[in-house]
């Protein structure tokens, strides 16, 4: 015996209600006293699922056991990954975290160990001449050559508050001085200029916005 599934419409009996759909397709309203169903939208009773083809648009919460998603989507605005200490998330792959237009701030290189190692990676130069400046992108400069060098800061305010500089002489044998210059009216440690001498001097600098100080 075949099974019938039926609907009730809530109208008066002397209304005809018109349906229409492939099989298997949820009903919605498409005219007045006209139902019509889609292939963008069905459902299988076998095995509960329903399919949709397009987008979903949710004004309120979607609550399910699992979330599965099988393409590279961009999430924007804050997100907040967990929300108890016993939450774990785990990532096969690489992890990149940064701002697009500069380097990487953080960098997760798995294949180091297949056990959970990180692996912290900055932006490095190396200079070897004269009349040089930094750049909102530098962290580590390497010194080389071997005569004097003067090497110009940026303004603190271009590199911003919060950014660290880490200077080293690279030489073995230097025979004069590499002089660190900030640009005025900035400073460094109340200074206008700090000269790095002896063997294999560094210097390590951070920025409040307004002046440079060593660290």
């Amino acid at each position: 015996m075949a099974q019938f599934r039926w609907a009730y419409v809530n109208c008066e009996e002397s209304t005809t209600i018109s349906v229409a759909g492939p099989t298997g397709s949820l009903q919605f309203l498409s005219a007045s006293n006209s139902l019509s169903g889609s292939n963008d939208l069905t459902y299988r009773s076998q095995d509960s699922t329903l399919f949709l083809t397009g987008t979903l648009l949710v004004s309120g919460t979607i609550s399910a056991s699992s979330f599965v998603v099988n393409q590279t989507d961009t999430i924007s605005g804050s997100t907040k990954f967990g929300n108890s200490d016993d939450d774990t998330h785990q990532i096969t792959g690489s992890l990149f975290v940064g701002i697009r237009s500069e380097p990487s701030t953080f960098q997760v290189i798995p294949s180091i160990s297949q056990s959970i190692t990180l692996g912290m990676r900055h932006t490095y130069r190396t200079i070897s001449t004269s009349g040089l400046s930094s750049s909102t992108g530098d962290y580590i400069i390497g010194f080389g050559g071997a005569g004097n060098i003067e090497f110009r800061l940026l303004s603190a305010s271009t590199h911003n508050s919060g950014a660290i500089l880490v200077l080293k002489d690279e030489a073995n044998t230097r025979t004069g001085a590499i002089t660190i210059s900030a640009s005025s009216p900035n400073t460094i440690d109340n200074n206008g200029a700090y000269v790095l001498t002896g063997s294999n001097p560094a210097i390590s600098l951070y920025s409040n916005g307004a002046n440079w100080f060593v660290f």
